[in-house]
């Protein structure tokens, strides 16, 4: 028996072991595998059942940056939770045979409103990384938001597709490299910039800190965030951080930065990371062109809300004026449904499309989009609702 053949062997008994393990595994119901038998893609009914492939496939270390949230991890778990407090009222005896999931977000035409989230080091997932995902993307016709700690360059990711695609953008190490990753992504063919706000401190990931990774980033990535920012002729030294923490340059930035953004940027610029709606009045006040309802997927601070929860006050804050979209959490045509219903304009789902890259590749990520636009599909169906327009609040009920 070669040693490859034992490391597959091995991998395959502990898949149910793992599977067992996961925090995700009361949401499953007759899992169509066995520690002897890893499933084709067609097999798969959910998004939850390619975490414990993914898992199984790729190093414990690239699966722990990828899963992992902060402290406790208790704003990651109550991502999830949050969905159960809100149920839905379905309405009878409407005409849903024209049902149509399809919506334009900055003049873009997608089949549905579920974006690929902003999302670091899916080389970590697979080698082809975010090549794959962007092309996963164009296939079923949504828009992959770039992480500024893409492992494959941002060419080479604006390349894979002709379909547009967004950039997101971690300012740093200091304002003129700032300036220059943003011009090079719109020279490459980005359509927008999503500016994260909520990432000027680096959290304490204890999984990470447990694998003896000090920094943010996904090992192996150069991020230009933690890279040693210039020092200008006769500036004094910055001093270090206190209290033995590490920053960003976004601890430093206020709406000044935000204004210069906008003027040499040249592309819409929406603001990721807002969990208020005095925040969210300020992005519309500064010229914001939409904001994203995020915590980070629980990987900054612990004991913060969940996006569900906060959706509400963000869209009424805005009152329509600029489009609110809204992550962390998302793992059911259900929950996207919800977020629909309280006024977000689409959902970015982040950890399930690399669960499909690290089980499956390229397919995978396909299979996962796929997979919820037709949840979503089926939930709206069955709720009376034969196209976007036609959701509203009076859908839901808190529980």
């Amino acid at each position: 028996m070669t040693n490859d053949n034992y490391s597959r062997r091995s991998a395959l008994r502990n898949l149910a072991a793992l599977f067992a393990a996961s925090p995700l595994a009361k949401a499953q119901l007759d899992l169509p595998y066995t520690a002897a038998h890893v499933p084709s893609l067609d097999e798969l009914v959910n998004v939850f059942e390619f975490e414990p492939i993914c898992r199984a496939r790729i190093p414990k270390q690239n699966y722990d940056f990828i899963a992992g949230g902060v402290d406790a991890e208790w704003s990651l778990r109550h991502n999830r939770e949050a969905f159960d407090k809100i149920a839905l009222r379905p309405r009878m005896m409407v005409d849903t045979s024209g049902l149509d999931v399809s919506t334009t977000v900055f003049g873009d035409k997608l089949e549905m409103p579920i974006l690929i989230a902003p999302t670091a080091g899916h080389g970590l997932a697979n080698p082809e990384g975010e090549v794959a995902t962007a092309k996963a993307a164009a296939h079923v016709k949504t828009i992959l938001i770039l992480s500024t700690n893409s492992t494959q360059p941002y060419e080479k990711v604006a390349q894979a597709s002709t379909f547009p695609k967004w950039f997101q953008l971690y300012p740093g190490p200091d304002l003129e490299g700032t300036r220059e990753r943003v011009e090079r992504a719109v020279g490459a063919g980005f359509k927008l910039i999503c500016l994260t706000v909520d990432a000027g401190w680096n959290s304490h990931r204890e999984r990470l800190l447990r694998n003896r990774l000090r920094t943010q980033t996904p090992p192996g990535v150069n991020s230009p965030q933690s890279a040693r920012r210039r020092q200008r002729e006769g500036e004094e030294p910055q001093k270090p951080p206190p209290y033995r923490l590490s920053t960003t340059l976004m601890h430093r930035l206020d709406w000044r930065f935000f204004a210069d953004l906008k003027k040499y940027a040249k592309v819409p610029v929406i603001i990721k990371g807002i969990m208020t709606g005095e925040d969210a009045a300020l992005a519309v006040k500064h010229g914001a062109d939409g904001v994203v309802v995020s915590n980070h997927g629980g990987r900054y601070l612990d004991y913060a809300a969940a996006t569900i929860e906060m959706l509400p006050e963000v869209v009424k804050a805005v009152n329509g004026r600029i489009p609110v979209l809204v992550d962390s959490g998302f793992r059911r045509g259900t929950d996207i449904l919800k977020a629909l219903a309280i006024g977000a304009k689409a959902v970015c789902v982040g950890r399930p499309p690399l669960w499909g890259l690290g089980a499956y590749g390229e397919q995978g990520v396909v299979r996962v989009l796929e997979l919820l636009q037709s949840e979503l599909a089926l939930a709206m169906g069955l709720s009376g609702r034969s196209n976007l327009a036609s959701i509203d609040h009076s859908l839901l009920k808190y529980q």
